[in-house]
């Protein structure tokens, strides 16, 4: 007890005394808040792509591409293919027809609002089914592309982050000239990232053809996707893979993880260097006090209430400043719409997310700073020589 009641004492005499060095605490504090706040942007960064990513896709909808392709842009489907997909065990039909949607996925130019430079936008063809299977859309300007024309609707975050994909613009495309006629949204997910017209004239436009590059296909809910790829092993016209399509979206998702990895690299080089203004700060601390340490050492306090008491110090400065770089990062970053290049080489609009994980890996951050700056300062004041208080007064 008679231990704890000196450390307490020594932890409020330290905190009180902060304001008169006001200076070397200030350093520390702003260290630590640099620190917390460039992690937390890479940690925001990468949770709000995951997010965009991983809302994107269903357990009940299957998702098929030619084998090994990885990416819609590298995939091919037939128009015979599609079909006999279509009649796999497990698809759901509705007054005979199932509900699968053969979708064409193209590349296109677009203007960054951000730095007028030019950027690829994925502009996909698909049909009612397709509108259909993905969750969470809303038209929330315009209306509806009519099949058979040269209309489109916009995402909204094309819409948020490109030139010239306002409702009624006409926008070109090389020979192509298309009407924007709408607006949706898909709850914030990746689809917002493209452009939506009718699949048959994409088809027709761009010379493909009766092919496709995917099919999505409602499924029942018993249904196996282990039966789905026996009948496609079954068929030898058929080549696909077949994936729920939330599946599909989380690893896509895994080709931008380096995002995260990045952000705890850089945090951790400048950590060190934070590392390096705080150890200095903190012998500063004791040296200019060793005076006041040894004194109390000389009235009967321990080794360990000067050692707790500085390192406590340490730790309540990396925490303010720990608390001010999660406040800055929320500030600044919360909410932020950017893009970034997708799997496909097309640009992925997404939303930096701060969430409650991510504030409490800023503060461990900024306890790991002040412990290790506090460590050994504590243990220096803790063998200050109790001869030093009056060599000091002499």
């Amino acid at each position: 007890m008679r231990v704890l009641s000196q450390s307490l004492a020594v932890i409020v005499m330290n905190v009180r005394s902060l304001p008169s060095r006001l200076w070397m605490s200030l350093a520390m504090v702003i260290a630590s808040a640099v620190v917390v706040a460039i992690l937390l942007a890479f940690l925001a960064m990468a949770k709000g792509f995951e997010a965009t990513l991983e809302g994107a896709g269903s357990e009940d909808v299957a998702f098929f591409l030619r084998a090994g392709s990885g990416a819609e842009l590298n995939s091919n489907l037939s128009q015979e293919q599609v079909n006999i997909l279509a009649n796999a065990p497990g698809i759901v039909a509705e007054q005979g027809k199932p509900i699968v949607s053969a979708e064409l996925y193209v590349i296109v130019d677009g203007v960054k609002k951000s730095s007028q430079t030019e950027a690829n936008i994925p502009l996909r063809g698909l049909n009612a089914n397709g509108i259909a299977l993905r969750k969470g859309f809303e038209l929330v300007d315009g209306r509806m592309f009519r099949p058979g024309t040269d209309e489109l609707i916009v995402g909204q975050g094309v819409l948020n982050e490109f030139d010239g994909f306002e409702l009624g613009q006409t926008v070109r495309f090389g020979q192509n000239a298309w009407k924007v006629v709408g607006v949706f949204s898909t709850g914030g997910n990746v689809f917002e990232s493209e452009l939506w017209a009718d699949i048959k004239v994409l088809q027709s436009l761009y010379n493909r053809g009766s092919t496709y590059q995917s099919l999505r296909a409602k499924l029942a809910p018993d249904a196996s996707l282990e039966t789905i790829e026996t009948f496609i092993a079954n068929d030898p016209r058929l080549n696909q893979d077949v994936q729920t399509e939330s599946s599909y979206f989380a690893e896509q998702g895994k080709n931008l993880q380096y995002m995260a990895i990045f952000g705890r690299v850089i945090s951790a080089v400048m950590a060190l260097g934070a590392l390096a203004g705080a150890l200095n700060t903190m012998y500063t601390s004791v040296a200019e006090r060793a005076r006041e340490i040894a004194t109390l050492r000389a009235i009967g306090f321990s080794h360990v209430s000067a050692f707790v008491g500085t390192l406590v110090e340490a730790l309540v400065l990396s925490t303010i400043g720990g608390i001010l770089g999660c406040v800055a990062a929320f500030v600044l970053f919360d909410g932020l719409n950017v893009s970034t290049l997708g799997s496909s080489f097309t640009q992925v609009v997404f939303r930096f997310q701060l969430t409650p994980d991510l504030f409490l890996q800023g503060v461990i951050m900024a306890l790991i700073i002040g412990f290790i700056s506090g460590f050994f300062p504590a243990w220096r004041a803790a063998r200050v020589p109790v001869v030093t208080a009056f060599q000091s007064g002499r």
